[in-house]
Parts: C-alpha cells; sequence; structure tokens
C-alpha cells in the first residue's frame, strides 16, 4: 500500500482533479444554461436546445480531460465504475483501485463545493440544484437507462482503444456519447454514468433520493460490458487501462500496449495475402522432352 501511494500518488491527485475539474464544469454550464436569470434561457426557453448545449459542454470538457497531460498519464478514468472495469480486466494492481476509487469521490466532491463557494446561490436554485443526477421517471427507469449507457460507453471504449487503428479517437468517441446521453438521455436517469459524480451533487444538495440507483447500475453496466468483451476477444486483447495511450507519459498499469501495433501489423500482412480470387504465381516444371533434349546436345546430336 505505502509504495503505491509513494510511487503512483500524481496518478492518485490527477484522478481527483480531473473529477473535481468535470464537476465544477458541469456547475458552471447549469448555471449559464439553466439558471432563470441566464441570458440563455431566455434565448432559448425550450429545455431540449439547453441540453443539447450542456451535452456538447460537458463532451467537450470529457475530451479535454482524456487528451490533456494529465489525462494521458492517469488514463482519464474519472469514474469508479471504469476503474472497477478495467480492474476486472486485469489492467489495474488492488491498491491503484483504491486510491484511484478514494481520489474520484474526493475530486467530485471537492469540484462540487468549490463551484459552490464561486457561484453561490445560483447553483442552488431549483433549476440548477448542484446538477443531481434524478431521472423523471423512477428509480427502475433510471436503474435501466444507466446499466444500457454505460454498457455501451464501456463496450466503444474497449474496442476503441484496443484497436491499432482506433485507439487515438478513443476520447473523441466517449466525449460524443457523453454529449449524446445528456442531449437525449438525461430524463430518463440525469445521465450520471459515475457514482462518484452523483455523489458530489448529491452530498452538497443532501438529497440522497435513489442513490443506490448511481452506486450500482454503473458498475453493472460496465463490468458486463468487460465481461462480453473479455470472453468473445480474449483477455490478451486488452492492452491497457488508458483512454489514450500514443503519449510519452508513463504507464502505472499492467501495460500491454507495445503489442498493439505488432497485432496491427500481423492484421495488414494477412490483408495482403492473395484471395482466392486473386492473381496466382506461375508455377514452372519442367517436362521430360525437356531432359531429352538437352541429352542431346550434350552429345553434340
Amino acid at each position: 500500500m505505502l509504495k503505491a501511494l509513494r510511487t503512483h500518488w500524481p496518478e492518485y491527485l490527477i484522478e481527483a482533479a480531473g473529477l473535481g475539474f468535470f464537476m465544477a464544469s458541469a456547475c458552471a454550464f447549469g448555471v449559464l444554461l439553466f439558471h432563470p436569470s441566464s441570458p440563455v434561457v431566455a434565448a432559448l426557453p425550450g429545455a431540449t436546445p439547453r441540453r443539447v448545449l450542456m451535452g456538447a459542454a460537458m463532451g467537450a470538457t470529457a475530451v479535454a480531460i482524456i487528451y490533456s497531460p494529465w489525462g494521458k498519464r492517469s488514463g482519464a478514468h474519472i469514474n469508479p465504475a471504469t476503474t472497477l472495469a478495467f480492474y476486472r480486466l486485469g489492467k489495474v494492481k488492488g491498491w491503484d483501485v483504491l486510491f484511484y476509487i478514494a481520489a474520484q469521490f474526493a475530486g467530485g466532491v471537492a469540484g462540487t463545493l468549490i463551484a459552490v463557494a464561486l457561484l453561490g446561490e445560483a447553483v442552488r436554485v431549483p433549476e440548477v440544484n448542484y446538477v443531481v443526477t434524478q431521472g423523471e421517471y423512477g428509480a427502475g427507469v433510471a436503474f435501466a437507462a444507466e446499466v444500457v449507457i454505460t454498457f455501451v460507453l464501456m463496450t466503444v471504449v474497449l474496442n476503441a482503444s484496443n484497436s491499432p487503428r482506433l485507439t487515438r479517437w478513443t476520447g473523441l468517441f466517449a466525449g460524443a456519447l457523453v454529449m449524446t446521453y445528456i442531449s437525449v438521455e438525461a430524463p430518463l436517469s440525469g445521465m450520471s454514468m459515475n457514482p462518484a459524480r452523483t455523489f458530489g451533487s448529491a452530498l452538497a444538495a443532501r438529497l440522497w433520493t435513489a442513490l443506490w440507483v448511481y452506486f450500482t447500475a454503473p458498475l453493472v453496466g460496465m463490468l458486463l460490458a468487460a465481461e462480453l468483451y473479455r470472453r468473445t476477444r480474449g483477455p490478451e486483447r486488452v492492452y491497457c487501462a488508458k483512454y489514450h495511450h500514443r503519449n510519452t507519459q508513463r504507464c502505472i498499469f499492467n501495460c500491454g500496449f507495445d503489442r498493439i501495433d505488432v497485432r496491427g501489423e500481423k492484421a495488414g500482412a494477412e490483408d495482403r495475402r492473395p484471395t482466392g480470387g486473386g492473381v496466382r504465381p506461375v508455377e514452372i516444371t519442367r517436362s521430360a522432352a525437356f531432359d531429352t533434349a538437352k541429352l542431346l546436345l550434350a552429345a553434340g546430336l
């Protein structure tokens, strides 16, 4: 434990700072887009266009975190469910799991409280309400929706991050899903996907309604996606636990990313092999007549 803390503390602090920044950004954009006194509300009275803008803002925030130097170093999980899914896949060590999750919860709380300190009453109005995650159709619908969206997210992340051609774009895929989910799915569950993100808002708001949904459903969805990938593609096809790995930052995970390009080269060589419909090489053989003519020439006949 002490060795992990002594050597990996920068990654732990990055995870806390990453989710803290995400929560502060969510609160700030929540005030801008939903506070009754905001000029954006006057210009766009409908909730749906403003929810789409919120999705774009938070998707861009997620992309910025993933591709930042800090995100490239820690892997930019900023989500306990993501860390536990990669632990199931054998990519994260035990003490790193515990410290990552502790840091993520601390960051979620700190980021929300910092936003409250800076924005004051603007975050407390019912239209913003500390950007808590609440659905409009009850806990059952919220649970099902959270399972589905986290399953899809982790499926996309695993297939992209472990593909030689797509790995560098994993963060963009994840950001696009965050944008889409907030724009479309938010009425069903509030769009959390992240126990630490939900806890940060709930603590500030003192609102614990259906908290169990956001502590269990994201974990179920991501673990299901991890298990499906593991059984269909094989554990050896999970190279690392980072969203973005093509960089010079160190990696503290059980990393095999150096093998990803080797696999890509093998796949490319297989693609270049001639197929049944391709041009076959001409095979040249010697006939008996050829050997006879050679003997006659040698005898001077």
